[in-house]
């Protein structure tokens, strides 16, 4: 479990999708207005947008028609124009797609009025490090593969497999069917993870490495675990479980934030990346739950 981010022991954000074919435009804050024929600086074209972002313009059409990004202007025939906040926002799609997020999680991210910017770009360079650092330790595997067979000898039997890990989520599976086996959430639990394929857990470990490093950070900079951040981290990792596991209320989310202190596998797992931290999104956890019985 030290590899892993403690999703609940493996069983444990259901937001919602569009619910209209054709959405209205989310990521601005007017609908597009038309511009006049003659170009204005500043605009682009769908085909040069589409030529700067590496991308086909029949993928911008289908992101406009989504709602994913609607181009801010229109021509007076009609013809998208993208101004640099529309270039800005397909950049971070791009990026979250490099990341193998599905476009409506990343419409979620986007979208989500806690959004916040910085802390989703520092989070992205974790990631990226972090498979970058992956990356290297596969070549370094594949250095080691041909020095041996260039010198005609066995490879070392303990590093062979470096950066080949694959992620194990049955490795506590005994364990969580003994404890909540009887319950509708491990029902459903098992009913979604038993679709899941070797990306799908790729990417629910960066989502939940994602949270976890940017409540680091906080912690790092004096944040209050009952600080309006650090709450809106706490939701979007409620959101993650109930995304990918099963309906995860307020309340079953806090107690999931007691294990993470009380069971020191995943104390340890906290602990590692910042002391203190297992408590910090216990608290953050606690005072989101608290947050929203207020609301209600």
């Amino acid at each position: 479990m030290n590899s892993q981010p403690p999703h609940t022991a493996t069983i444990p954000a259901r937001r919602q999708g569009p619910g209209a074919a054709t959405p209205a435009p989310r990521h601005a804050s007017t609908a597009a207005t038309t511009t006049p024929t003659t170009p204005t600086p500043g605009l682009h074209t769908v085909g040069e947008v589409a030529t700067l972002a590496g991308v086909t313009v029949r993928t911008l059409h289908h992101y406009d028609r989504i709602g994913l990004l609607v181009p801010s202007r229109r021509s007076e025939q009609g013809y998208r124009l993208y101004d640099y906040g529309d270039l800005e926002r397909l950049r971070q799609i791009r990026l979250l797609r490099e990341l193998r997020f599905s476009l409506d999680a990343i419409e979620q991210m986007l979208d989500a009025p806690a959004y916040d910017r910085r802390g989703a770009l520092v989070a992205q360079r974790e990631l990226l490090r972090a498979r970058q650092e992956r990356t290297q330790r596969i070549i370094r595997g594949v250095e080691r593969a041909l020095a041996a067979l260039e010198e005609e000898r066995e490879m070392e039997k303990t590093t062979m497999f470096e950066g080949l890990e694959e992620f194990d989520h049955t490795r506590y599976e005994d364990e969580v069917r003994e404890r909540w086996g009887d319950t509708d959430a491990y029902r459903e639990s098992m009913r979604r993870t038993r679709r899941y394929g070797k990306e799908d857990w790729a990417r629910i470990k960066e989502e939940g490495e994602s949270v976890f490093a940017r409540l680091a950070e906080l912690m790092s900079a004096g944040d209050h675990a009952a600080g309006r951040a650090a709450m809106d981290l706490a939701e979007e990792h409620r959101c993650h479980i109930d995304r990918w596991f099963y309906p995860c209320s307020h309340s079953m989310h806090g107690g999931l934030a007691e294990m993470y202190t009380d069971d020191p596998r995943f104390t340890a797992y906290f602990e590692k990346r910042a002391e203190g931290l297992a408590d910090f999104v216990r608290d953050a956890i606690k005072a989101n739950a608290a947050r929203w019985r207020n609301r209600r």
